[in-house]
């Protein structure tokens, strides 16, 4: 229980950190005497900071304050099913007659070996960006295209699709420019036992404009993820979001924290200091490179020209489409194109 146990006072950040720690999707809130106080969600996390909550905030103000529970020793097992399969609860607290927390019961235990065991699996196409130069990490790139950079005894490309596999995906289709030959070659090689399709750029066309070659292809919303990040994120969770709330295109966003080393000097109109703030902490939401798409916005990208996901988002927005973005934990994302992160995947897998 105590990976998942929580006090009140602990902030946004925390809880995010908590979560993807324990790889759980709902915390437990208690007291000093671990009474009870409420229950905690990775939605009820996202929808606050969507409300502008700063992520070093309290989640006092955030939490259930009266979560379902049952009490020891007072319910039946076919009690406690009733309560999942009806709410899709992911966790029931179960607690003695003062309140005090005894127990957490999670679906998966509760539905071992039944047949009503919850699978989260989604049916959706992936569209993996593997065409770039990947001029940070030359002089590996050189030699080999950025999605076969290994790590251990697998590229980068197989960590990142074993990611999707795991929750039933299993069409992919790859953009493809540098270096095209070895990435054809290397997947007829692996013979996956999943869908593989190439797209191929006759010329670099940043990090968008090669979707333009899916018109009429795809006829249901995909992801789109860079061949170079690795992203701990629930996919099925993230295409329900994106669809539950009616957006056109879904970005997921980690949380980055940076604090400035120095004290900074803020100055009144004429120039005299007003305070210094010695080592300032700023939180900012940073674009993973991974979305979530309706394939009606591909009539946006400009056919054989160089175009940025950044511009479809702003093209989209201009034309009343609805841009939604999905915070996660900074540890849950990687970005393995540059060196230094590279070697902390590599020292971490």
């Amino acid at each position: 229980m105590k990976n998942i146990t929580v006090k009140s006072n602990i902030s946004i950040r925390q809880a995010m950190k908590k979560l993807n720690k324990s790889g759980e999707k709902c915390l437990v809130i208690v007291d000093d005497k671990d009474k009870l106080l409420g229950t905690l969600s990775d939605g009820d996390l996202r929808k606050a900071i969507f409300k502008g909550a700063g992520v070093n905030i309290s989640i006092d103000n955030i939490y259930h304050s009266n979560p379902t529970v049952l009490i020891k020793n007072k319910y039946k097992s076919i009690e406690a099913k009733k309560l999942f399969t009806q709410n899709k609860f992911d966790l029931i607290p179960v607690v003695d007659e003062k309140g005090n927390l005894q127990d957490i019961l999670f679906w998966e235990t509760v539905f071992k070996n039944d047949k009503n065991k919850r699978i989260n699996k989604i049916d959706v196409p992936v569209v993996i960006m593997a065409g770039g130069k990947g001029t940070r990490l030359e002089p590996f790139t050189k030699v080999l295209p950025k999605p076969l950079i290994p790590i251990h005894e697998k590229p980068v490309i197989e960590h990142i699709i074993e990611r999707f596999t795991a929750v039933g995906i299993n069409k992919f289709i790859l953009s493809i420019n540098y270096k095209a030959r070895i990435m054809k070659a290397f997947f007829e090689e692996l013979k996956p036992d999943f869908s593989i399709d190439f797209i191929e750029e006759e010329k670099p066309l940043g990090t968008a404009g090669s979707l333009k070659l899916l018109n009429k292809i795809i006829d249901k919303p995909f992801m789109v993820t860079n061949c170079d990040i690795i992203i701990k994120v629930d996919y099925p969770d993230l295409y329900s979001f994106h669809q539950s709330n009616n957006y056109d295109i879904t970005l997921v966003a980690s949380m980055k924290n940076y604090i400035i080393p120095y004290g900074t000097c803020e100055l009144n109109e004429d120039g005299s200091l007003v305070k210094i703030d010695e080592k300032p902490e700023y939180n900012f939401l940073v674009n993973t490179g991974l979305y979530v798409l309706n394939p009606e916005v591909i009539q946006f990208i400009p056919s054989n020209k160089h175009y940025h996901i950044t511009q479809l988002i702003e093209d989209a927005q201009k034309n009343g489409k609805k841009v939604g973005v999905y915070p996660i934990d900074d540890d849950a994302w990687v970005d393995v194109g540059q060196w230094n992160e590279y070697q902390k995947v590599v020292d971490q897998f």
